[in-house]
């Protein structure tokens, strides 16, 4: 059996060579790399994909959520409810704007922040409720803006991994006041290098991020706040705009490999990824709960399958919040799924060929041990 990686990012380029470099030859033809022509086409092109009226696009995806934040008058002191299972990422935009991010625990079958957990959160200094699309799933929207209206609070979605991703039949993006966005690489809509957007209806949202990004100006050398250098240039956007024209089609190698997976590992004794029948994920990973994750995740290592968790750390148990004094067991389901959580390959340039050496591994090392 031949190795299997994770994700193969050179296999993106190869299959789009000729698109990317005519995109990136005329960049570098034109001589304009910053603001310019392929920023604003990219953030009309991706505005349209989601279906809103304004994508500004950032230099990452946790600059989207930071400015997205700051663009909604949140600063200090103001409390952000957050998933307890997710990157820090989520966290990180939170603390940047000098507010608190306030845990809550995930939904054990979507992975996603449970509505029915976000109210007893809720005090009188939350301003805002910060959902993720994790794994690529949607996140229950439809009660997170119930609750949200009620209690007069704004919604950020962090959309980073789920682009494409669909809540009801429409695309995730556009259900909050505004959505952060990560083009990090391995994303399904990856740059090549960092980059983000912020997408949302809000035109006072839109014109503040704009403004924030680029030094706190709208007019050269006119700067109106203490702003950010957070801008997407011209390269990357010319890059994004050749892969959006196929990330539907990697989309469905993707679901197409989730089906796959779902099917063979049926009998094993693992928690397998739940779709409720309100989602159209965009499998941006396949994650799996297991005992004895560690010890699966080495057998598999050594018969050439490459996992990875996502993730082993929640963020109320990094060092970065220890000064939250949060304990371990504060928010058990986010550290049980820590401990179990582990992500198969997958990815648009997974082959079959790739997905059958993977799946015989698991069942050869794994399926009489769990």
């Amino acid at each position: 059996m031949n190795s299997v990686r994770f994700l193969d990012l050179g296999a993106t380029y190869r299959e789009l060579k000729m698109e990317i470099d005519a995109a990136v030859a005329r960049t570098l033809d034109s001589g304009w790399y910053l603001l310019g022509a392929e920023l604003r086409a990219f953030e009309e092109e991706y505005a349209d994909y989601i279906g809103v009226k304004h994508c500004i696009g950032v230099g990452n995806g946790l600059d989207a959520l930071h400015l997205s934040l700051l663009a909604m008058n949140i600063g200090p002191g103001d409390e952000v409810i957050v998933p307890s299972n997710t990157y820090i990422a989520t966290w990180l935009a939170v603390s940047q704007c000098g507010a608190i991010p306030v845990p809550v625990e995930p939904d054990e079958r979507t992975y996603n922040i449970d509505p029915n957990k976000i109210e007893r959160a809720i005090t009188p200094k939350t301003k805002a409720i910060l959902p993720v699309h994790l794994y690529g799933q949607p996140a229950n929207m439809d009660p997170i803006l119930a609750i949200a209206q009620h209690n007069g609070l704004r919604v950020l979605e962090d959309a980073a991994q789920a682009h494409g991703a669909k809540y009801k039949n429409k695309r995730v993006g556009g259900f909050g006041d505004a959505a952060g966005w990560s083009f990090y690489p391995g994303k399904n809509l990856g740059a090549f290098g960092d980059a983000g957007a912020v997408t949302t209806n809000d035109d006072q949202i839109a014109d503040a991020v704009r403004t924030l990004r680029n030094y706190g100006s709208r007019i050269k050398y006119v700067n109106e706040v203490r702003g950010f250098n957070s801008r997407l240039d011209e390269l990357q956007a010319a890059v994004l705009r050749v892969k959006l024209r196929h990330i539907d089609a990697w989309n469905t190698r993707r679901t197409h490999q989730a089906k796959q997976y779902s099917q063979a590992l049926q009998s094993m004794d693992w928690q397998l990824p739940y779709t409720p029948k309100w989602a159209e994920p965009v499998w941006h990973l396949y994650v799996v709960r297991c005992r004895n994750r560690n010890n699966a995740q080495q057998a598999l290592k050594e018969d050439g399958v490459e996992t990875l968790i996502h993730y082993p750390i929640p963020p109320h148990m990094q060092q970065a919040y220890a000064d939250m004094y949060l304990q371990p067991d504060a928010f058990p389901v986010a550290k049980n799924m820590a401990d179990e959580v582990l992500s198969l390959p997958i990815g648009p340039h997974f082959t079959d060929e790739q997905q059958e050496d993977t799946i015989t591994a698991i069942m050869r090392q794994l399926g009489q041990q769990d």
